[in-house]
């Protein structure tokens, strides 16, 4: 079980790592070539921050445990 906990930990990591390095690729792409690039790049920020993608992941921890929990308990009946 927590080899399970661990793979998640380290997905969640990864996905972390790459947003943060998305938004920053993001914004110097933004900055660099400026205008309309920018707004859609300030667009596409929020679309991974905190009010988008990155949003569910609270909502993935508690399922991921939830079901493991589940199936612990449901495979110490049999």
């Amino acid at each position: 079980m927590m080899d399970v906990l661990q793979g998640i930990g380290y997905g969640i990591v990864a996905f972390a790592v790459l947003v943060v390095v998305g938004l920053v690729v993001l914004d110097k792409l933004g900055t660099a070539v400026g205008g309309t690039a920018n707004t859609t790049a300030v667009y596409l920020a929020g679309q991974l921050g905190s009010s988008g993608l990155s949003g569910w992941i609270p909502a993935v921890i508690a399922v991921a445990i939830g079901a493991l929990f589940l199936s612990y308990f449901m495979g110490k009946r049999r």
